[in-house]
């Protein structure tokens, strides 16, 4: 018979999967810094994990409701799309430097990137304030050390996935030039303006239902 941790983290996990394979900012950005950066990929996961981690925390601590207040989900939309589309312009911005030069510069790094996006992002805290609150709930009924397997093991869905696909788009720009490393920097970054417009839009739709 299967113990009931090792059924929790094999749950978890595809649970934790289904949200890390959904396109979103975080895909773009990391495609977008890969073309370039070879383990862009990592670093993101890594400036991920530096509000995840604590996230975790906090919502254990009762943060959750916090998470879920409307007021609070708006002021993150709005801040998360502006982070958007600042990213999306510097990116657009880099294009005037030499190929060789890295787009993203020590005000927009993937370390960075991945704590801004991460934090900026209302779905995600959303979504860390449901699903996530309801799996991490389950872990400490099985015991800190599921509770920890767990955080780490979610971690290390963004890691892979992350990695993959920075290691796959600087292969890919690489191996087509540096004319097709322009193009796919240019549509990650228009990607992440759309986002950001669409946090921002969503917001202000949220107020506007919140005054009626």
């Amino acid at each position: 018979m299967v113990h009931p941790t090792v059924q929790f983290l094999a749950s978890a996990t595809m649970i934790s999967l289904s949200g890390v394979l959904a396109p979103g900012p975080m895909t773009a950005a990391t495609l977008g810094a890969g073309a370039r950066r070879r383990h862009a990929g990592a670093w993101i996961a890594i400036g991920h994990g530096i509000i995840e981690f604590p996230l975790m925390g906090l919502i254990m601590l009762g943060a959750g409701a916090v998470l879920r207040a409307k007021l609070f989900r708006v002021g993150v939309g709005l801040a998360g799309g502006t982070i958007l589309l600042l990213l999306a312009v510097l990116t657009l911005l880099s294009f005037r430097r030499p190929i060789e030069q890295p787009i993203w510069s020590k005000t927009a790094n993937p370390l960075w990137s991945g704590v801004l996006l991460t934090g900026g992002n209302p779905y995600f805290l959303f979504w860390w304030a449901t699903a996530g609150l309801e799996l991490a709930t389950r872990a400490v009924e099985l015991g800190l050390l599921a509770l920890g397997l767990f955080a780490v093991l979610h971690w290390l869905c963004d890691l892979i996935w992350l990695e993959t696909l920075s290691l796959a788009s600087f292969s890919g720009a690489r191996w087509l030039g540096t004319g097709t490393q322009r193009v796919v920097v240019l549509i990650c970054s228009a990607v992440m303006g759309v986002f950001g417009i669409w946090f921002m839009f969503d917001a202000c739709r949220a107020v506007r239902l919140m005054v009626q």
